[in-house]
């Protein structure tokens, strides 16, 4: 079924959707009008679809953020090594730090079946320790198998194992073995960056951290679903149901916390 749309309504919603890729997000105003017109908000939505991209309202803002990687407003590997990580960055680097970030968002929820934060904030350290606990639960995989995982995700699990395993102690203290040795929580202090700019975490207290509207909106919608995340959480914390179906308790779907 074709609509018809006025040029006014074409330019409005038009003028909304360019402020979005401009800027990522718009500000109450543009809410406003885009929550109280639907003819509106149905083309900023198919304009935000042409490049695999959703337009999502949490607090005051919308935001406009891309669902595929080969949407043009996806942040590039290149982009995040460049901004974000030493100029020897490689890729395990990189994928590293996208575990962090599924681990921080993982604490705050225990199950797939929860819509609502479990908790309010993570400190830094508590977030070192949680990513140990990722780590260890890999290592219980042997070769073979995160070889075909590796090949499943397109994650390169030993590597990232090892990455971690070479980096100080979590004490900031820690004495450098090498030249090319950093701490684990400067690392994380990296990915909190990235965290804090694009808006998906907030300072609550020092060393502490908090979901964003934005980043709960994104999880209700995108981060529980199999679509989205290709199966990485279910693999991420397969072992934890199996051991707690072993030790006979009532397993969640998945518990993303312990």
């Amino acid at each position: 079924m074709a609509f018809t749309y006025s040029n006014e309504t074409v330019m409005q919603a038009f003028r909304l959707y360019s402020q979005l890729a401009m800027n990522g997000a718009a500000a109450k105003e543009r809410l406003q009008e885009y929550m109280a017109d639907d003819e509106i908000r149905g083309l900023v939505d198919q304009f935000a679809a042409e490049v695999d991209c959703a337009v999502i309202a949490a607090g005051d803002e919308l935001y406009l953020i891309p669902l595929a990687r080969l949407s043009p407003f996806h942040v590039s590997n290149d982009y995040m090594k460049k901004t974000y990580l030493r100029a020897s960055a490689v890729n395990a680097d990189l994928y590293l730090m996208y575990l962090a970030m599924i681990v921080f968002i993982g604490a705050f929820y225990d199950s797939y079946q929860s819509l609502e934060p479990t908790r309010n904030f993570l400190p830094l350290d508590e977030w070192a320790m949680l990513v140990q606990e990722r780590i260890e639960s890999l290592k219980e995989h042997d070769e073979e198998q995160l070889k075909r995982f590796e090949q499943e995700f397109s994650y390169n699990w030993s590597t990232i194992i090892e990455k971690w395993d070479t980096m100080d102690d979590i004490k900031e203290t820690a004495k450098r073995q090498t030249g090319n040795t950093i701490s684990r929580l400067s690392f994380l202090d990296t990915a909190r960056r990235f965290l804090l700019e694009q808006q998906l975490a907030e300072e609550v207290g020092a060393g502490e951290l908090a979901l964003t509207g934005k980043t709960r909106v994104i999880v209700g919608r995108y981060f529980m679903e199999l679509e989205y995340n290709r199966g990485i959480l279910e693999f991420l914390y397969r072992l934890d149901e199996r051991k707690k179906d072993a030790e006979g308790e009532e397993p969640d779907a998945v518990d993303l916390e312990n």
